[in-house]
């Protein structure tokens, strides 16, 4: 049997080490220690002070009575003491709201797309120009915020909401990308509907030139005419693009969804329709806040121009009611959303101070304003409460 004590212990002794000296490595050393000396004693030289100065904003501690809308100059990286609580509880509510476009089942929008007899050519043509719009609508709004808006708004809560918007137009392109490839579009034409054709174009081509105003680098504001610039830029963007351009889709779409048809898609849309409805909201809000703190910008004047751009917008959304329902459908027609979109520009223009275009104007689907008021987590195709609460559930809160 073998045994450990068999073997008889011998010291075994290292090899003799010679250590190799590589000049580059040598190189390498003095010149890592040489960076690094150089880098600290920058480091000592670095003036405070002066590095405040190169923030946005003063770098003194902020006062809330410092705090404005526009050309503030206390430090906007300070994000508290708030002073529009409105905005930090809109951003608040958005965050709770958070939903992503895979959650939501799009088996039978497939089955009914693919389905011959599923869906009226009427039918696919609204949901295909609508699919268009809302595509290229959403990434307009996402763009003028990041690229436009962002900078000249000089408010912490506000740009905290605006961050958190960026986010949700994101979402909605993301939606609108979802539902076309489950249902397997030409993207291609999708995408390019507000190129070719006139009625979606010409929404697009209406908001263009308000984000191209304020896109441009050497622009700023801090003036009466160039503060009515960007003024100008939020009610077109707020009260028009999301506020009128987005309602005759949103109906058209929750209408099929009421019919139990493309219930995948309605209910994408249902989710979008309370995350823009908080956008117009809080960009009305926004909108009379900076009315109160620079009087002399809503002059008779803007007022006009205000009103006349409500009126434009209300105008391109007939226009497009009628080029994609030039025949009723969906319990709807071409005249009665003419109807609803007047009383829709009636309450933007109240909403900012104006007085009515259309007195005479009513809503001809309450239902709309039914999901628009939602107080409790409500199943969108049933009347019951459903108990849950979970980041995508519907809250109109």
């Amino acid at each position: 049997m073998l045994s450990w004590d068999d073997f008889e212990e011998k010291e075994v002794k290292p090899l003799p080490q010679t250590e190799i000296k590589s000049p580059l490595k040598e190189e390498s050393k003095k010149s890592v220690s040489n960076d690094e000396t150089i880098s600290v004693a920058s480091l000592d030289d670095l003036d405070i002070e002066a590095g405040l100065e190169d923030l946005e904003g003063a770098s003194s501690r902020v006062d809330v009575d410092q705090k404005q809308m526009i050309n503030c100059r206390a430090d906007v990286n300070q994000l508290v003491p708030f002073k529009y609580d409105w905005a930090w509880q809109k951003y608040l509510d958005g965050s709770a709201n958070h939903w992503m476009p895979q959650e939501i089942n799009m088996t039978a929008d497939v089955a009914l797309w693919k389905s011959k007899d599923g869906l009226s050519e009427q039918e696919r043509m609204i949901v295909m120009r609508n699919l268009g719009f809302f595509s290229t609508a959403d990434s307009l709004v996402a763009n003028n915020i990041v690229l436009s808006v962002y900078k000249h708004i000089t408010n912490p809560e506000c740009r905290q909401y605006l961050l958190r918007q960026a986010l949700e137009e994101a979402i909605h392109t993301h939606a609108y990308q979802y539902v076309i490839e489950s249902l397997g579009m030409d993207e291609g034409e999708i995408f390019n509907m507000y190129r070719e054709v006139p009625s979606v174009a010409k929404k697009a081509a209406w908001a263009l030139p308000f984000t191209q105003s304020l896109s441009n680098p050497d622009f700023k504001t801090g003036t009466t005419e160039d503060d009515k610039i960007l003024l100008r830029n939020l009610i077109a963007f707020y009260c028009v693009l999301e506020g009128i351009f987005f309602y005759c889709g949103f109906t058209q779409i929750l209408s099929m969804g009421n019919r139990n048809k493309m219930t995948g898609t309605s209910e994408q849309f249902q989710y979008i329709l309370r995350d823009e409805s908080m956008h117009v909201n809080f960009g009305i809000d926004m909108i009379n806040q900076i009315k109160i703190e620079n009087p002399e910008l809503w002059d008779e004047e803007m007022q006009s121009t205000a009103r006349e751009m409500i009126l434009q917008g209300t105008q391109l959304e007939i226009e497009y009611a009628e080029d994609t329902m030039p025949n009723g459908i969906l319990g709807m027609s071409a005249e009665s959303m003419t109807e609803y979109l007047k009383f829709i520009a009636n309450r933007r223009l109240t909403q900012i101070g104006l007085e009515e275009a259309f007195p005479k104007a009513s809503n001809p689907f309450p239902w709309m304003s039914e999901i628009m008021d939602l107080r409790k987590e409500k199943n969108f195709f049933e009347t019951r409460v459903i108990e849950y609460q979970t980041g995508g559930a519907l809250s109109w809160d």
